[in-house]
C-alpha cells in the first residue's frame, strides 16, 4: 500500500513540475526557417531581410519553446509570457521591414500571431496554409547553424539591435503591441480559445522557465559582436539546398593537378610551332655539327699533308746533307791520296838527288 501510494505521489508530482523538456536546438532551427522562408517568399525580402527575420523568429522561438506546453494547460504566466516574447518579436520585425511590408506582415496572422493551440496541443498556423513541411522557396540563411541568440534584446539594454541598420526606406510608425489592441481578447480567442485557464495562475512560481526577454543561453555574448553579415539587397537564394551535389562542379585536386609543358603548350597550335622550331634547332645543330666535322676533317688533312711535306722535305734535307757530307768524305779521301802522291814524289826526287 505504501508503495502505491509512493508512486502515485511521484507521478503527481511528475505531472505538476513546472521544468519541462522543451523542443531541441535542431527543432527551433527548423521551424525558423521555415516560418521565414514563408515570410521572405510573400513579403518580398531581401537577403539581409531574411537573414535578420531569421534571428528575430529564431529568438522568439527558442524564447517560447518551454512555456507553450504550460499555455496549452491553462496557466495564466505562461500565456502572459508568450504574449510579451511576441510583442517583442514584432517590434523587432517592424525595424526590419518597410512600412508596407508590415502592413502586409499585420495583415497574415499566421505571421504576426504564429502559435495557436488545439486539442491540447500547440502547433504553427503557417502549416495550415502550407501543409508541405519540406517545401522550401530559399536556401539556408548564412547563419543557420550557427546563430544562438546573440541579438536577442537583454545583450543590448532590452533594446532591438536592428533598429536603425535600414535606413533606405520608412518603417511603421508606432510599435504594434498585441496586448495594446481593442482586440486583444478576441486575438485570445482565436489563440487559444480551447484552453480553460485555472483560476490563480497567474503568478509566475520561482523554477518556471526563463522569462521571454531575459536570456540565459551560454555563450550568446560569445557572438554578440556579429555585425558582419552579407548586406545585399537582392532576394534571398532560391536555389534548394539539396539541388546540387558536392564535388559534381569542381572536383577537388582536378584544377590544380600539375601537367607537364601545361604553360608552354596551352594549344596545338603553339605546339606545333614549338616542335617545328625545335625541329629547325636541331636542323641547325646537325648543319653546323656536319660542317664543324667537315671543317675539322678538312684541318686535319691540312695538317697531315703539312706534316708529309716537312716530313719529306725533311727527309729529303736529311739525304741531301749526308750525301753532303759522304762527298766530303770523297773528296778529303782524294785530297788524302793525292798528298800521299805528292809527298812519294817528294821523297823519290830528294833520293834521286842524293845520287
Amino acid at each position: 500500500m505504501k508503495r502505491i501510494l509512493f508512486l502515485l505521489f511521484a507521478v503527481g508530482l511528475a505531472a505538476n513540475m513546472t521544468v519541462m523538456a522543451g523542443m531541441s536546438t535542431g527543432k527551433v532551427r527548423k521551424e525558423t526557417r521555415f516560418l521565414t522562408d514563408k515570410m521572405a517568399y510573400e513579403l518580398s525580402l531581401s537577403t539581409q531581410q531574411y537573414n535578420d527575420a531569421y534571428e528575430i523568429n529564431y529568438d522568439f522561438i527558442y524564447s517560447v519553446r518551454n512555456i507553450m506546453d504550460y499555455v496549452a494547460r491553462g496557466y495564466e504566466w505562461a500565456l502572459d509570457d508568450y504574449y510579451e516574447a511576441l510583442d517583442i518579436r514584432n517590434d523587432d520585425l517592424r525595424w526590419v521591414l518597410s512600412d508596407a511590408q508590415y502592413r502586409r506582415f499585420l495583415g497574415a496572422e499566421y505571421f504576426y500571431r504564429p502559435i495557436y493551440v488545439t486539442g491540447g496541443k500547440w502547433s504553427f498556423r503557417v502549416y495550415i496554409n502550407y501543409p508541405n513541411h519540406s517545401l522550401f522557396y530559399f536556401g539556408v540563411p548564412y547563419h543557420y547553424r550557427t546563430y544562438c541568440g546573440a541579438h536577442y534584446r537583454p545583450h543590448f539594454h532590452h533594446a532591438s539591435y536592428y533598429r536603425g541598420r535600414y535606413t533606405n526606406f520608412n518603417h511603421y510608425s508606432a510599435p504594434h503591441r498585441v496586448r495594446d489592441q481593442r482586440v486583444y481578447h478576441s486575438y485570445r480567442r482565436s489563440d487559444f480559445g480551447s484552453v480553460r485557464f485555472r483560476p490563480n495562475t497567474s503568478t509566475r512560481p520561482h523554477n518556471a522557465p526563463t522569462r521571454p526577454g531575459h536570456s540565459s543561453r551560454p555563450g550568446a555574448s560569445a557572438t554578440r559582436h556579429g555585425t558582419s553579415r552579407p548586406s545585399t539587397a537582392t532576394r534571398p537564394d532560391t536555389s534548394r539546398p539539396n539541388t546540387s551535389r558536392p564535388g559534381t562542379t569542381t572536383r577537388p585536386g582536378t584544377s590544380t593537378r600539375p601537367r607537364p609543358e601545361a604553360s608552354s603548350a596551352p594549344n596545338r597550335e603553339s605546339g606545333k610551332t614549338s616542335s617545328s622550331s625545335r625541329e629547325s634547332s636541331s636542323r641547325r645543330n646537325n648543319s653546323s655539327g656536319s660542317y664543324n666535322r667537315n671543317n675539322s676533317s678538312e684541318r686535319n688533312h691540312r695538317s697531315s699533308s703539312h706534316g708529309n711535306s716537312s716530313r719529306s722535305s725533311s727527309s729529303s734535307t736529311r739525304s741531301n746533307v749526308s750525301s753532303g757530307q759522304t762527298e766530303r768524305r770523297s773528296s778529303s779521301g782524294s785530297t788524302r791520296g793525292n798528298n800521299t802522291q805528292s809527298s812519294s814524289r817528294s821523297s823519290e826526287r830528294s833520293s834521286s838527288s842524293r845520287r
